[in-house]
């Protein structure tokens, strides 16, 4: 049976008012502590369900200002495919900033408040969407301005959002136990696709039944998203601080005989970026995820846009087969961990990057909003898709932490995540460019073409060596013994 933390952790005391951790927080508070000091499990435990909570008003802003909802949002203004492409491509692109971040969070002093320096803007700067709205409704703005200033607030939101990405994924790697890592994960990835699952379908009613409009409809969720996502950062006060500043050997010494405290000589170096470049196991797996990303984001921010412009479908459809995938999600993530567990990741990664290829061409074969496709076909091909998904994220996710170092992991992490976002910025532009070339051959072309490069991209996965990875030959040999 699956242990919880609240298996192996003690019970800890009750969560102290908002206030109390506020004032624990200033300069005459305790400290943020150093990631290689021993965190109490009560502490963690505390953090840990802070960060659950965290996660699920996290989602409820991402289901709103990302996806189907915002695709449908731009589309009722006249959006181009090329538009949609641009939007896609656009929090991917920003990742390609995450190791700046890296560099700069690996300053700081604390992780808790860098977060909070990055994050805040970029859920604030959706108030001028929101003002947009506004004004398109009462006939002060065009619609294809709004279309300008949702693209440019959706940038600038994600370069925020990626220069304070590395600094969160170090804090989880310092307050999530090793032992406990893939579980933790695992449940708190569960929550999320439960969120998404109850709450897309919801908001997308919503916004379809909306007397003033479905862009009217749309403000009005924005301005939930916008609260949920503030809440969700309040939640952090409750997870204990951790700073980035990790003494060296040299230091540690000499506080154990003198009691004196140095200035740390291990922050970030470009000598670290150097080791980086001559990892060749991890630039083979940042080459596969550039590429997979690349080839995976050809085509799937269209599917929806097939679904709403091509098959004419009403955005309650769409929303409900998105939220679909979370579902599919939600109920294969822990096979998939234990399947990870059993033959390793990248096993797995091969064979859901082979269901992934052929799920495009599937596609294919839906030309006209029939009741066979909008009650069998459509729904197996987003229950597949967010299977699959979930799967890609879990073990590519694990295989990046495996083969990255225990000190200054957030370099490698930002390294990943560039790549990934340059591929997926690059794809996604790319394939609403070739959408919109007049002898391309439209969608269906689109989604052939990424079917055959997602194939391509298991020839650089076969060359990474993952440390606990296991054979084909060592899985035959255990099974017989």
């Amino acid at each position: 049976m699956l242990r919880l933390i609240s298996d192996v952790a003690p019970e800890a005391p009750s969560l102290p008012r908002l206030p109390d951790l506020l004032k624990s927080l200033n300069k005459e508070g305790r400290p943020p502590l150093s990631p290689t000091e021993k965190i109490p499990k009560g502490e963690i435990r505390s953090s840990l369900r802070a960060a659950n909570i965290d996660g699920v008003f996290s989602t409820f802003f991402g289901c709103v200002t990302a996806e189907v909802l915002l695709t449908n949002f731009l589309l009722q203004l006249g959006a181009s495919n090329f538009e949609i492409g641009i939007l896609t491509g656009i929090p991917l692109l920003a990742n390609f900033l995450q190791p700046i971040g890296a560099y700069l969070s690996d300053r700081s002093y604390s992780r808790h408040w860098f977060i909070l320096k990055t994050f805040v803007p970029s859920r604030l700067l959706w108030l001028f969407v929101l003002a947009g709205i506004g004004m398109f409704c009462t006939g002060l703005a065009p619609a294809h301005h709004l279309v300008l200033c949702t693209l440019a607030i959706n940038l600038i939101t994600h370069i925020f959002g990626a220069l304070g990405s590395p600094s969160w994924a170090s804090w989880m790697a310092v307050l999530v136990p090793v032992r406990l890592r893939g579980r933790y994960f695992a449940l708190r990835n569960s929550f999320n696709h439960l969120t998404n699952l109850l709450c897309v379908p919801l908001l997308g009613y919503i916004v379809s039944t909306w007397g003033g409009g479905q862009v009217q409809g749309y403000g009005v969720i924005l301005i939930l998203a916008i609260i949920a996502g503030i809440l969700s950062l309040l939640f952090q006060f409750f997870m204990v601080d951790v700073t980035p500043q990790i003494p060296s050997k040299k230091t540690a010494k000499t506080d154990e005989t003198t009691g004196e405290t140095l200035e740390s000589e291990d922050q970030p170096t470009p000598s670290d970026y150097v080791a980086l470049l001559k990892d060749t196991n991890f630039l083979i797996f940042v080459l596969f995820f550039g590429l997979w990303v690349f080839s995976f984001t050809l085509s799937n921010p269209f599917f929806n846009v097939y679904l709403l412009d091509n098959l004419g479908l009403d955005v309650g459809w769409v929303t409900l087969y998105t939220s679909l995938m979370a579902g599919a999600s939600l109920l294969t993530l822990m096979y998939w961990g234990k399947l990870s567990d059993l033959i390793g990741n990248r096993p797995v990664l091969m064979i859901v990057v082979i269901m992934l290829s052929v799920i495009p061409l599937l596609w294919l074969g839906i030309s006209s909003p029939t009741t066979l496709a909008l009650w069998v076909w459509l729904p197996l091909l987003f229950f597949a898709t967010g299977s699959s998904v979930a799967a890609i994220d879990l073990c590519a996710n694990n295989i990046q932490v495996e083969i990255s170092p225990v000190h200054k992991p957030s370099t490698y992490f930002a390294a990943a995540a560039a790549s990934a976002g340059l591929g997926g910025a690059i794809g996604s532009t790319f394939g609403g460019f070739l959408a919109e070339l007049p002898h391309f051959g439209g969608l269906p072309t689109l989604f052939a073409l990424s079917a055959a490069l997602r194939l391509a991209t298991l020839l650089p996965l076969v060359f990474v060596q993952e440390p606990r990875g296991r054979n084909l030959k060592q899985l035959l040999v255990g099974k017989r013994a």
